[in-house]
């Protein structure tokens, strides 16, 4: 193999232990239509992402005192940049969060939460063709972690059409926010 020859690229997942359990295939399913997600593997990356997250914090809890201060908080660092857990999280936040802590941060789901889009599926397809940037940087990544700094920077591309507060597409958005917070509002009213 010569310098620059691409490696051949590693899986960044794990398959399910069990993968044809119909509670856990429903609830793959979920997920996925809740996240929009393109595909399960994109659900097992996350999966296999929070598994190691545990598996580290886990092989701290074993450790003197001593020897985990570090390792801790470098983990904990890193999951709260990331905004996976609180900022006054302990290791044992660590071993209680769940994958849709995980999927909350996904870039495709802050753009849907912010409203800049009707829907997850339309989230990822302004995704995909380049309308949305972060900071100064364009992302075609829907799957890419928004860290806390810079969720606020997300907005549309200069060079879109979107950026446009009269676009059409803005006007509908702005109208199914509106009306979705109406039934918000008579739904806890009702309780």
């Amino acid at each position: 193999m010569f310098m620059g020859d691409p490696k051949k690229q590693r899986k960044k997942y794990d398959t399910p232990r069990f993968p044809w359990r119909i509670d856990a295939l429903q609830e793959e399913l979920n997920l996925l239509g809740q996240y929009g997600l393109r595909n399960k593997r994109e659900l097992w990356r996350h999966k296999t992402m929070l598994s190691k997250f545990r598996g580290i914090s886990r092989s701290l809890m074993g450790k003197t005192p001593e020897e985990r201060k570090k390792m801790e908080k470098m983990v904990l660092t890193r999951l709260k940049k990331l905004g996976i857990i609180h900022e006054t999280a302990v290791l044992d936040d660590v071993l209680d969060s769940a994958v849709e802590d995980i999927l909350e941060r996904r870039l495709q789901t802050i753009i849907f939460r912010k409203g800049q889009s009707k829907s997850i599926h339309q989230a990822r397809q302004l995704i995909t063709h380049g309308h949305i940037v972060i900071g100064d940087q364009r992302v075609t990544v829907p799957g890419y972690l928004v860290t806390r700094e810079e969720e606020n920077q997300v907005t549309y591309t200069p060079q879109s059409p979107l950026a446009n507060p009269n676009h059409p597409l803005r006007q509908t958005i702005a109208v199914v926010t509106a009306t979705e917070k109406k039934t918000e509002e008579t739904e806890v009213k009702e309780r």
